[in-house]
Protein backbone atom coordinates (compact mmCIF):
# COMPACT_ATOMS: atom_id res chain seq x y z
CA UNK A 1 0.00 0.00 0.00
CA UNK A 2 2.77 2.40 0.53
CA UNK A 3 2.98 3.75 -3.34
CA UNK A 4 -0.47 4.53 -2.82
CA UNK A 5 0.02 6.11 0.63
CA UNK A 6 3.30 8.16 -1.24
CA UNK A 7 0.51 9.19 -3.79
CA UNK A 8 -1.84 10.52 -1.44
CA UNK A 9 1.00 12.68 0.38
CA UNK A 10 1.86 13.93 -2.65
CA UNK A 11 -1.45 15.38 -3.37
CA UNK A 12 -2.14 16.55 0.19
CA UNK A 13 1.02 18.78 -0.24
CA UNK A 14 0.20 20.48 -3.26
CA UNK A 15 -2.75 22.78 -2.60
CA UNK A 16 -5.75 22.14 -5.22
CA UNK A 17 -8.45 24.45 -4.40
CA UNK A 18 -11.73 24.52 -6.06
CA UNK A 19 -10.59 26.25 -9.51
CA UNK A 20 -7.03 25.94 -8.48
CA UNK A 21 -5.80 22.47 -9.28
CA UNK A 22 -3.82 22.62 -12.01
CA UNK A 23 -0.37 22.10 -9.91
CA UNK A 24 -2.31 19.11 -8.59
CA UNK A 25 -3.65 18.00 -11.94
CA UNK A 26 0.06 18.12 -13.79
CA UNK A 27 1.48 15.97 -10.66
CA UNK A 28 -1.12 13.50 -11.14
CA UNK A 29 -1.18 13.36 -14.99
CA UNK A 30 3.09 12.73 -14.71
CA UNK A 31 2.63 9.87 -11.86
CA UNK A 32 0.07 8.15 -14.19
CA UNK A 33 1.82 8.33 -17.09
CA UNK A 34 4.69 7.32 -15.79
CA UNK A 35 2.50 4.05 -14.60
CA UNK A 36 1.47 3.16 -18.08
CA UNK A 37 -1.51 4.59 -18.27
CA UNK A 38 -2.25 6.60 -21.27
CA UNK A 39 -3.80 9.51 -19.79
CA UNK A 40 -6.37 12.38 -21.38
CA UNK A 41 -6.91 15.70 -20.08
CA UNK A 42 -9.39 18.25 -20.59
CA UNK A 43 -9.15 21.38 -18.59
CA UNK A 44 -8.01 20.01 -15.18
CA UNK A 45 -10.16 16.91 -15.35
CA UNK A 46 -8.06 13.48 -16.08
CA UNK A 47 -8.92 10.10 -17.05
CA UNK A 48 -7.74 6.78 -18.27
CA UNK A 49 -9.86 3.87 -20.26
CA UNK A 50 -9.32 0.52 -19.66
CA UNK A 51 -9.37 -0.04 -23.65
CA UNK A 52 -11.52 1.94 -26.35
CA UNK A 53 -15.09 2.03 -26.93
CA UNK A 54 -15.39 -1.69 -28.11
CA UNK A 55 -19.45 -1.94 -27.96
CA UNK A 56 -19.25 -3.19 -24.36
CA UNK A 57 -21.23 -0.96 -21.49
CA UNK A 58 -18.63 1.86 -20.06
CA UNK A 59 -18.17 1.81 -15.95
CA UNK A 60 -17.11 5.05 -14.87
CA UNK A 61 -15.05 5.03 -11.88
CA UNK A 62 -14.50 9.01 -10.63
CA UNK A 63 -13.27 11.12 -8.01
CA UNK A 64 -12.26 14.54 -7.30
CA UNK A 65 -9.13 16.18 -6.92
CA UNK A 66 -10.35 19.62 -5.61
CA UNK A 67 -10.73 21.04 -1.59
CA UNK A 68 -12.30 23.26 -0.04
CA UNK A 69 -10.22 25.65 2.10
CA UNK A 70 -8.48 24.63 5.44
CA UNK A 71 -10.70 26.18 8.32
CA UNK A 72 -9.30 28.43 10.62
CA UNK A 73 -8.88 25.41 13.73
CA UNK A 74 -6.26 23.55 12.15
CA UNK A 75 -3.75 22.52 14.53
CA UNK A 76 -1.69 20.85 11.65
CA UNK A 77 0.24 22.39 8.55
CA UNK A 78 -2.91 21.19 6.41
CA UNK A 79 -0.80 21.15 3.01
CA UNK A 80 2.19 19.19 5.12
CA UNK A 81 0.91 15.43 5.34
CA UNK A 82 1.39 13.57 8.75
CA UNK A 83 1.46 9.37 10.04
CA UNK A 84 0.38 8.96 13.44
CA UNK A 85 -0.29 5.12 13.62
CA UNK A 86 -3.53 4.07 11.28
CA UNK A 87 -3.91 7.79 10.22
CA UNK A 88 -3.16 10.23 7.38
CA UNK A 89 -3.76 13.53 8.50
CA UNK A 90 -4.15 16.54 5.89
CA UNK A 91 -5.91 18.93 3.95
CA UNK A 92 -7.95 16.90 1.15
CA UNK A 93 -7.03 13.25 2.92
CA UNK A 94 -10.53 12.23 3.63
CA UNK A 95 -12.24 14.00 1.20
CA UNK A 96 -11.61 12.81 -1.51
CA UNK A 97 -7.92 11.65 -1.53
CA UNK A 98 -8.64 8.25 -0.16
CA UNK A 99 -11.26 7.81 -3.21
CA UNK A 100 -8.61 8.49 -5.49
CA UNK A 101 -6.21 6.56 -4.53
CA UNK A 102 -7.97 3.31 -3.61
CA UNK A 103 -10.21 3.99 -7.01
CA UNK A 104 -6.94 4.47 -8.86
CA UNK A 105 -5.63 1.35 -7.78
CA UNK A 106 -8.85 -1.08 -8.28
CA UNK A 107 -8.71 0.29 -11.68
CA UNK A 108 -5.24 -1.36 -12.34
CA UNK A 109 -6.39 -4.29 -10.78
CA UNK A 110 -9.46 -4.75 -12.58
CA UNK A 111 -8.18 -3.13 -15.72
CA UNK A 112 -5.58 -5.87 -16.01
CA UNK A 113 -8.11 -8.54 -17.11
CA UNK A 114 -10.90 -9.09 -18.90
CA UNK A 115 -14.03 -7.37 -18.08
CA UNK A 116 -17.41 -7.60 -19.25
CA UNK A 117 -17.31 -3.67 -19.46
CA UNK A 118 -15.35 -0.97 -20.45
CA UNK A 119 -14.08 0.61 -17.64
CA UNK A 120 -13.02 4.45 -17.40
CA UNK A 121 -10.80 6.03 -14.03
CA UNK A 122 -11.28 9.80 -13.93
CA UNK A 123 -10.03 12.41 -11.69
CA UNK A 124 -12.59 15.57 -11.90
CA UNK A 125 -12.26 19.16 -10.58
CA UNK A 126 -14.35 22.15 -9.49
CA UNK A 127 -16.49 19.99 -7.63
CA UNK A 128 -16.76 21.48 -4.48
CA UNK A 129 -18.15 24.48 -5.80
CA UNK A 130 -20.74 22.45 -8.59
CA UNK A 131 -18.52 24.22 -11.06
CA UNK A 132 -19.09 24.02 -14.84
CA UNK A 133 -15.42 22.94 -15.49
CA UNK A 134 -15.47 19.74 -13.79
CA UNK A 135 -16.73 16.20 -14.56
CA UNK A 136 -19.31 17.66 -17.34
CA UNK A 137 -16.58 18.34 -19.45
CA UNK A 138 -15.11 14.99 -20.07
CA UNK A 139 -19.19 12.84 -21.07
CA UNK A 140 -18.48 14.50 -24.49
CA UNK A 141 -14.95 12.55 -24.91
CA UNK A 142 -15.87 8.78 -23.01
CA UNK A 143 -18.98 8.42 -24.79
CA UNK A 144 -22.35 6.54 -23.04
CA UNK A 145 -21.56 5.39 -19.46
CA UNK A 146 -23.57 2.73 -18.21
CA UNK A 147 -22.43 2.85 -14.94
CA UNK A 148 -20.93 4.46 -12.64
CA UNK A 149 -18.78 4.75 -8.94
CA UNK A 150 -18.56 8.26 -7.40
CA UNK A 151 -15.69 7.69 -4.94
CA UNK A 152 -16.63 10.41 -1.21
CA UNK A 153 -16.25 9.29 2.17
CA UNK A 154 -19.22 7.02 2.95
CA UNK A 155 -17.13 4.59 5.31
CA UNK A 156 -17.62 1.83 2.31
CA UNK A 157 -21.73 1.97 2.66
CA UNK A 158 -23.67 2.21 -0.66
CA UNK A 159 -25.57 5.42 -0.77
CA UNK A 160 -28.20 4.67 -3.90
CA UNK A 161 -30.09 7.89 -3.26
CA UNK A 162 -29.24 11.31 -3.47
CA UNK A 163 -30.74 14.72 -2.48
CA UNK A 164 -30.11 17.34 -5.27
CA UNK A 165 -30.12 20.84 -5.08
CA UNK A 166 -32.04 23.62 -6.81
CA UNK A 167 -31.82 27.30 -5.39
CA UNK A 168 -35.65 29.39 -6.50
CA UNK A 169 -35.27 33.80 -6.58
CA UNK A 170 -39.06 34.21 -6.06
CA UNK A 171 -41.05 37.22 -6.47
CA UNK A 172 -44.24 38.35 -5.44
CA UNK A 173 -45.95 41.87 -7.26
CA UNK A 174 -48.34 43.82 -5.37
CA UNK A 175 -49.04 47.53 -5.91
CA UNK A 176 -47.43 50.49 -3.95
CA UNK A 177 -50.13 52.67 -1.54
CA UNK A 178 -50.02 54.70 0.98
CA UNK A 179 -50.12 52.69 4.21
CA UNK A 180 -52.31 55.35 6.27
CA UNK A 181 -54.86 54.55 4.03
CA UNK A 182 -56.74 51.49 2.25
CA UNK A 183 -54.26 51.67 -0.73
CA UNK A 184 -52.41 49.20 -2.97
CA UNK A 185 -51.70 45.93 -2.85
CA UNK A 186 -49.01 44.43 -0.36
CA UNK A 187 -46.33 42.31 -1.95
CA UNK A 188 -45.31 40.70 1.33
CA UNK A 189 -48.66 39.37 2.33
CA UNK A 190 -48.89 38.10 -1.15
CA UNK A 191 -45.32 36.47 -0.70
CA UNK A 192 -46.63 35.44 2.58
CA UNK A 193 -49.00 32.73 0.90
CA UNK A 194 -46.67 31.27 -1.93
CA UNK A 195 -44.30 30.85 1.22
CA UNK A 196 -47.11 28.50 3.42
CA UNK A 197 -47.41 26.73 -0.08
CA UNK A 198 -43.33 25.86 0.38
CA UNK A 199 -43.93 25.33 3.76
CA UNK A 200 -46.57 22.35 3.54
CA UNK A 201 -45.59 20.71 0.09
CA UNK A 202 -46.73 17.11 -0.13
CA UNK A 203 -45.42 14.90 -2.67
CA UNK A 204 -43.80 11.87 -3.16
CA UNK A 205 -41.59 10.62 -0.34
CA UNK A 206 -38.29 8.77 -0.78
CA UNK A 207 -38.52 5.63 1.62
CA UNK A 208 -34.41 7.04 1.92
CA UNK A 209 -34.65 10.52 1.53
CA UNK A 210 -37.96 11.22 3.14
CA UNK A 211 -40.03 14.17 1.30
CA UNK A 212 -38.98 16.89 -0.84
CA UNK A 213 -37.43 19.83 1.30
CA UNK A 214 -38.57 23.22 0.74
CA UNK A 215 -37.07 26.04 3.14
CA UNK A 216 -37.49 30.02 2.57
CA UNK A 217 -34.24 31.17 3.81
CA UNK A 218 -34.17 34.74 2.62
CA UNK A 219 -36.26 37.64 2.44
CA UNK A 220 -36.60 41.22 1.62
CA UNK A 221 -39.32 44.17 0.79
CA UNK A 222 -39.88 47.74 1.35
CA UNK A 223 -37.91 50.75 3.01
CA UNK A 224 -40.17 53.09 4.72
CA UNK A 225 -43.00 52.94 6.90
CA UNK A 226 -45.88 54.31 5.19
CA UNK A 227 -45.35 52.58 1.95
CA UNK A 228 -46.99 49.67 1.27
CA UNK A 229 -44.51 47.23 -1.34
CA UNK A 230 -45.07 46.71 -4.55
CA UNK A 231 -42.22 43.52 -4.74
CA UNK A 232 -41.63 41.39 -1.92
CA UNK A 233 -38.48 39.20 -3.19
CA UNK A 234 -37.44 35.70 -1.58
CA UNK A 235 -35.28 32.81 -1.67
CA UNK A 236 -35.94 29.30 -1.35
CA UNK A 237 -33.59 26.17 -0.75
CA UNK A 238 -34.76 23.25 -2.39
CA UNK A 239 -33.46 19.82 -1.98
CA UNK A 240 -34.68 17.28 -4.16
CA UNK A 241 -35.31 13.26 -2.98
CA UNK A 242 -34.44 11.75 -6.55
CA UNK A 243 -38.13 10.86 -7.32
CA UNK A 244 -38.65 14.74 -9.09
CA UNK A 245 -36.34 15.92 -11.59
CA UNK A 246 -35.18 19.30 -11.26
CA UNK A 247 -37.24 20.60 -14.03
CA UNK A 248 -40.51 18.10 -12.52
CA UNK A 249 -40.39 20.70 -9.31
CA UNK A 250 -40.05 23.52 -11.25
CA UNK A 251 -42.77 22.63 -13.04
CA UNK A 252 -44.93 21.60 -10.53
CA UNK A 253 -43.90 25.41 -8.12
CA UNK A 254 -44.84 27.60 -10.59
CA UNK A 255 -48.46 26.07 -11.18
CA UNK A 256 -49.13 26.71 -7.85
CA UNK A 257 -47.64 29.76 -6.38
CA UNK A 258 -48.11 33.02 -8.04
CA UNK A 259 -44.69 34.53 -7.44
CA UNK A 260 -42.29 34.94 -10.44
CA UNK A 261 -39.62 31.78 -9.78
CA UNK A 262 -36.18 31.86 -11.38
CA UNK A 263 -33.87 29.27 -10.48
CA UNK A 264 -30.41 29.65 -10.52
CA UNK A 265 -29.71 26.46 -11.92
CA UNK A 266 -31.13 23.08 -12.60
CA UNK A 267 -28.35 20.98 -13.28
CA UNK A 268 -27.66 19.52 -9.32
CA UNK A 269 -30.41 16.84 -9.54
CA UNK A 270 -31.70 14.31 -6.80
CA UNK A 271 -30.78 10.77 -7.94
CA UNK A 272 -31.76 7.49 -7.10
CA UNK A 273 -30.64 4.11 -8.73
CA UNK A 274 -32.81 0.74 -8.22
CA UNK A 275 -32.16 -2.19 -5.69
CA UNK A 276 -32.67 -4.26 -8.75
CA UNK A 277 -29.45 -2.88 -10.10
CA UNK A 278 -26.34 -5.56 -10.45
CA UNK A 279 -24.54 -3.55 -9.00
CA UNK A 280 -26.65 -2.51 -5.76
CA UNK A 281 -27.93 -6.32 -5.76
CA UNK A 282 -23.73 -7.43 -5.52
CA UNK A 283 -23.00 -4.82 -3.00
CA UNK A 284 -25.70 -6.17 -0.57
CA UNK A 285 -24.50 -9.60 -0.84
CA UNK A 286 -20.94 -8.86 0.19
CA UNK A 287 -22.75 -6.98 3.32
CA UNK A 288 -22.31 -3.55 1.67
CA UNK A 289 -25.46 -1.15 3.63
CA UNK A 290 -27.14 1.08 1.96
CA UNK A 291 -28.32 4.52 2.58
CA UNK A 292 -29.71 7.57 1.57
CA UNK A 293 -27.40 10.69 1.21
CA UNK A 294 -28.04 14.02 1.99
CA UNK A 295 -24.93 15.67 0.71
CA UNK A 296 -24.28 16.36 -2.92
CA UNK A 297 -21.41 15.26 -4.84
CA UNK A 298 -20.80 14.95 -8.90
CA UNK A 299 -23.13 12.33 -9.08
CA UNK A 300 -26.21 14.82 -8.92
CA UNK A 301 -24.17 15.90 -12.58
CA UNK A 302 -24.25 12.38 -13.92
CA UNK A 303 -27.06 11.66 -16.28
CA UNK A 304 -26.81 7.64 -15.32
CA UNK A 305 -26.97 5.33 -12.58
CA UNK A 306 -24.02 5.28 -10.26
CA UNK A 307 -23.55 4.38 -6.25
CA UNK A 308 -21.62 6.65 -4.35
CA UNK A 309 -19.03 5.23 -1.75
CA UNK A 310 -15.72 5.46 -0.76
CA UNK A 311 -13.18 5.16 2.35
CA UNK A 312 -13.29 7.79 5.00
CA UNK A 313 -16.61 9.51 7.13
CA UNK A 314 -18.43 11.94 5.71
CA UNK A 315 -18.19 13.57 9.03
CA UNK A 316 -14.40 14.53 8.83
CA UNK A 317 -15.09 16.54 5.57
CA UNK A 318 -13.89 19.71 5.84
CA UNK A 319 -13.42 19.65 9.32
CA UNK A 320 -10.55 20.85 10.96
CA UNK A 321 -7.52 18.14 11.40
CA UNK A 322 -9.22 15.88 8.21
CA UNK A 323 -7.88 12.21 8.35
CA UNK A 324 -7.83 9.00 6.87
CA UNK A 325 -6.43 5.97 7.49
CA UNK A 326 -4.17 3.85 5.63
CA UNK A 327 -6.61 0.90 6.98
CA UNK A 328 -9.39 2.30 5.24
CA UNK A 329 -7.68 2.29 1.87
CA UNK A 330 -6.95 -0.90 1.88
CA UNK A 331 -10.50 -1.70 2.68
CA UNK A 332 -11.74 -0.24 -0.03
CA UNK A 333 -9.60 -1.14 -3.31
CA UNK A 334 -10.71 -4.64 -2.15
CA UNK A 335 -13.79 -3.76 -1.90
CA UNK A 336 -14.14 -2.18 -4.86
CA UNK A 337 -12.77 -4.65 -6.75
CA UNK A 338 -15.01 -7.65 -5.37
CA UNK A 339 -18.07 -5.27 -6.35
CA UNK A 340 -16.90 -4.83 -9.63
CA UNK A 341 -14.95 -7.87 -11.15
CA UNK A 342 -16.88 -9.70 -13.50
CA UNK A 343 -20.13 -7.38 -13.28
CA UNK A 344 -22.90 -7.91 -15.38
CA UNK A 345 -24.40 -4.65 -16.27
Amino acid sequence: MSEWTGLLESLIAIPSLSREEGPAVDFLQKWMSARGHVVRRTGNNLWCESEPPCGKPTVLLNAHIDTVKPSSGYTRDPFSPTREGDRIYGLGSNDDGGSLVSLLAAYEILSGKEQPYRLIYSVTAQEEVSGREGIELIFPETGPVAFGIIGEPTRMEMAISEKGLMVLDCTAFGKSGHAAREEGVNAIYAAMEDIDWFRHFNGRVSPLLGPVRMSVTVIGAGDQHNVVPDRCRFVVDVRPNGLYTNEELLGLIRANVRSEVVPRSTRLQGTTISEDHPAVIRGKRLGLKSFGSPTLSNRALCPFPCIKIGPGDSARSHTADEYICVSELEDAVGIYVKLLDGLEI
